[in-house]
């Protein structure tokens, strides 16, 4: 439980007011009232493990630098890009692996063991949820601790992979300017120019991330089995999300035609606030320990 006692960082939350009592109450009613909570998680429920989001005013990735995340046709397309993208993983991938659940993902992970949460929709990749010890768990856009091959589907953990990395640039170092989301660090053309990139090594393959780059679909499979868990639910609780990426603010959309009541807690405007049921603007790691 320690993890639990340790000071958020909150380098990468925006500024916000503590929790008002009547809000937590309204809150602690929605939760009391839920008897099978359908609970959505985005970026904002990491930026307290000291991870940064992209579309926080003021200190996210897209408000602190003009930079932008990988394409999906661009890393398939093209081998520099793909350098570039591993280089920059490579050099932030201990610190991002060594991130740890803050408060706000060991409550949701004693909803469960309580019963009270019916599933857990994340949109995040950092294995946080998992770390936390959630198991009744969908991650909507995949996860940065695995790797597979886009050839023949053999599957590695990012580990393992960072191994390899070693072995093959002995001598390269980097020095990064600055962290963005999703494991990745700032670096100049000139640092990344000289790394090897490993390739699969049972068919030659490319290696990508188990996650779903922007520009890239989450599969219907994936789909449909969000819907049938949202489906079985009575209520729906949106955390540390903005909802501005589809393949998440579907299932809002599916929870307003299902006539579910919808909460949110984010700190600054979301896609939904104009039809939810109960709108927060607070940190999930200091709002969520307050619901019992």
């Amino acid at each position: 439980r320690s993890v639990s006692r340790a000071s958020p960082n909150l380098t990468f939350v925006p500024a916000c007011l503590p929790p008002d009592p009547a809000e937590v109450e309204e809150l602690q009613r929605f939760v009391s009232n839920s008897k099978r909570l359908f609970v959505m998680t985005g970026a904002g429920i990491s930026t307290e493990s000291g991870i940064p989001d992209y579309r926080s005013e003021g200190v996210g990735l897209y408000a602190r630098t003009d930079r932008r995340p990988v394409q999906h046709a661009e890393f398939v397309r093209s081998a520099s890009a793909r350098q570039r993208y591993w280089a920059r993983n490579f050099v932030g991938w201990p610190q991002f692996s060594s991130h740890q659940p803050n408060k706000a993902h060991l409550v949701l992970r004693d909803w469960e063991k309580l019963g009270k949460l019916h599933w857990l929709v994340t949109q995040n990749v950092d294995a946080l949820h998992t770390k936390a010890g959630s198991q009744r768990m969908t991650e909507l856009h995949g996860c940065i601790h695995r790797v597979f091959c886009l050839a023949c589907g053999d599957r590695i953990l990012r580990s393992e992979l960072q191994e390899h990395f070693e072995a093959l640039n002995p001598t390269w170092k980097a020095e990064a300017f600055g962290v963005a989301p999703d494991g990745d660090v700032f670096l100049t053309d000139e640092q990344v120019r000289n790394f090897q990139v490993p390739a699969c090594r049972k068919c030659g393959g490319i290696l990508k991330p188990d996650v779903t780059f922007f520009g890239d679909t989450v599969s219907q499979e994936k789909v449909s089995f969000v819907h049938q868990r949202l489906a079985e639910s009575d209520s729906m609780l949106i955390a540390g999300s903005s909802m501005q990426v589809y393949s998440g603010y579907r299932f809002a959309l599916a929870a307003r035609e299902k006539k579910l009541p919808i909460a949110v807690l984010n700190i600054g405007p979301t896609r939904l606030d104009h039809f939810a049921s109960l709108k927060l603007n607070s940190r999930c790691g200091e709002l969520l320990p307050l619901i019992v």
